[in-house]
């Protein structure tokens, strides 16, 4: 019986992908072999010596111990673009708020309390609707950091709309680039972006390299009067340097997703709380991820979008799988075959993948693994981590 320990409301679609038969799922329970879990924050002494891995229901693991993780061979799992549409569509409306006046023109409507005659009404907004008049989309440039899963769907739609469309992104993989538009200008370096785009819009993970990617210097590049979106991490934008653009007249509206103390009340600046993902089907998609990716490590050792772990997927075959985790060093392979010819176990099928400084094998042979192979094999210098399935 596998054992998975939720934190959070995990949506019921997901859940009931696992079988009762094969699966015990519960908010608290002893000896987890899985952690499943949204936004929870996990520290080293909470995860179990039993856990083999963790799936987040969402992009980001700033909220998991990943290097911890890592250290112990346990797998982590997050589901990139399962919330793509979601944020999406949010990113078009914080460009159409960033537009029109459409947020200042509602306030002032509702501060209209004391008029009660309709033509009255129909008056002051006649008067006054020149206050609050905006540009249309159609002609502007979209400037796109960050060309992932998220990053090409806002350039795709931006495109359909009639924007043009330049995207920076100097880690794109070979399947975003695949999925990009063709009509998606590439820009060599994030300054000349930010120069040319009359809207930016960030679609980045939190590293080390694009934190504060926004910061006093890089802002002086915008092209005057452009528009910031963050609706990726907060931490990627310098909230100090957006309120002194503003206050310079450098950019003319920063809206996110994110809202720090730094920026309430300030001029141009446009704060939602953190609903990026926060629709019923972002929630459904990214827990049915979730839960598939899971259960296929669990049952077979495979990986599908870890964010610690190389991607290995193998066929079954043979009677029984071996997967380890180890360390990328030299010989470890030949040591694991080694120890398992040494003991007459005969390899079916095998792959091996490495990612960064650890390694992960996917190995399948005839017959029986016992515990004291298993002992033998963890014992081997560089081993993390070994199971049998």
């Amino acid at each position: 019986m596998n054992k998975v320990k939720t934190y959070n409301n995990i949506s019921v679609k997901g859940l009931d992908l696992f079988s009762r038969d094969k699966y015990e799922v519960a908010s608290e329970i002893i000896n987890p072999k899985a952690i499943l879990l949204r936004s929870a924050v996990l520290n080293a002494e909470s995860i179990e010596p039993s856990v083999c891995a963790i799936a987040r229901a969402g992009a980001g693991t700033n909220n998991i111990p990943v290097d911890h993780c890592s250290e112990r061979g346990v797998v982590v799992f997050n589901t990139p673009g399962a919330n793509a549409n979601a944020v999406k569509e949010l990113v078009l409306a914080g460009i159409i708020l960033g537009s029109r006046g459409i947020v200042q023109g509602m306030a002032f409507v509702n501060e209209q309390t004391e008029l009660k005659d309709a033509d009255a009404m129909n008056k002051l907004m006649e008067a006054e609707k020149k206050r609050f008049a905006g540009h249309e989309m159609l002609g502007k440039t979209l400037g796109v950091v960050g060309l992932g899963a998220i990053g090409s769907m806002v350039a795709k739609m931006a495109l359909s709309l009639g924007m043009k469309v330049i995207g920076y992104d100097p880690a794109i993989s070979v399947e975003a680039a695949w999925r990009l538009p063709a009509d998606v200008v590439k820009i060599d370096n994030l300054q000349s972006l930010l120069a040319k785009s009359d809207f930016v819009t960030l679609h980045l993970p939190v590293l080390e390299s694009t934190r504060h990617l926004i910061n006093k210097d890089s802002i002086q590049s915008f092209k005057k009067g452009g528009k910031l979106l963050n609706f990726a991490r907060e931490q990627i934008v310098d909230s100090e340097a957006v309120v002194w653009a503003l206050n310079n007249g450098i950019i003319s509206n920063y809206i996110a997703d994110f809202p720090h103390p730094s920026l309430i009340g300030i001029p141009g600046v446009m704060l939602m709380p953190h609903i990026g993902a926060s629709t019923a089907e972002a929630e459904e998609n990214c827990a049915i991820m979730a839960v598939n990716q899971l259960k296929d490590f669990l049952e077979n050792g495979n990986i599908v979008n870890s964010v610690n772990f190389p991607a290995a997927v193998l066929e079954r075959s043979g009677d029984s799988r071996l997967t380890i985790a180890n360390r990328n060093v030299p010989k470890m392979l030949g040591s694991i075959l080694s120890e398992l010819a040494d003991n007459n176990i005969n390899v079916v099928d095998m792959l091996n993948k490495s990612r960064g400084d650890y390694a992960y094998n996917l190995i399948d042979v005839e017959g029986e693994i016992s515990a004291e192979i298993v002992e033998h094999l963890s014992a081997i210098e560089g081993v993390i981590s070994v199971r049998v399935i």
